[in-house]
């Protein structure tokens, strides 16, 4: 186990990402115990609201993730500064992208069917910190071969044609299978060759004129919304914690 963790955490320097990771979730999980505590009216947790200023809880966030970031850059050359500014930085990117809908909204919707955005992009966000932690490279530059890596033309042209599925099958709308097809290359192809969704910039453009195509696009996003979006939606309540009756 110690000789895994030299060969495969320190000597490659990921540990303070694994710290950033940690405390990121750590983080997230405990912001969401307490919010969920205040709105149940549970325990000694309330909200900050001096003088009648309701403090949300990304405006420390901001801070500790200023504080974190800059604080890694500046004590670059000494592990322990940096392990600390890992934690720091990982806490309040927690605590930020815990409230990424109110940001995005620019109006408190942490309860509402807006709010699920922010578990959403927590989720994506620690999944794609995890599978770099995991060894994968951007763009799957990691799975070419020895003789390949020295074929700089090989690596740019596989680098642009999966960032390209990735790109199609974001203008597909299809955004969590793009941003983790950029680590993943299959999910990017099959995001980038499969119907478009029905709202999407590329059916609103190209399925306009072509009514069988724009039926079959409709019938298959409820299709799959009927399978997965209940199965989605108990994820996040489960994790959101938004099935809870309000305070």
């Amino acid at each position: 186990m110690g000789h895994w963790w030299y060969r495969n955490i320190v000597e490659p320097g990921k540990l303070p990402l694994l710290l950033a990771l940690a405390s990121f979730i750590l983080s997230f999980v405990i912001t969401r115990t307490i919010t969920r505590l205040i709105r149940a009216g549970k325990g000694p947790f309330r909200n900050i609201a001096p003088g009648g200023l309701h403090i949300h809880h990304v405006v420390p966030g901001v801070v500790l993730t200023v504080v974190g970031g800059f604080g890694a850059i500046a004590g670059a050359q000494t592990p322990s500064w940096e392990y600390l500014a890992a934690v720091v930085f990982g806490v309040g990117a927690g605590l930020v992208l815990d409230e990424f809908a109110l940001i995005l909204h620019l109006h408190d919707v942490y309860w509402t069917e807006q709010g699920r955005q922010s578990v959403e992009v927590v989720v994506i966000t620690a999944a794609l910190v995890g599978l770099v932690l995991s060894g994968f490279l951007p763009f799957g530059v990691n799975e070419v071969s020895a003789a390949e890596r020295h074929d700089r033309g090989a690596v740019i042209v596989t680098v642009c044609v999966n960032f390209l599925f990735a790109l199609l099958a974001l203008a597909k709308g299809k955004p969590r299978i793009a941003v983790l097809g950029v680590l993943v290359p299959v999910l990017a192809l099959m995001g980038a060759v499969r119907l478009a969704r029905p709202g999407s910039p590329w059916a609103r453009r190209l399925y306009r004129r072509r009514p069988r195509t724009r039926r079959r696009a409709q019938h298959r996003a409820e299709r799959h919304d009927a399978r997965w979006g209940g199965v989605r939606r108990r994820l996040q309540d489960w994790i959101g914690g938004f099935s809870e009756p309000g305070s």
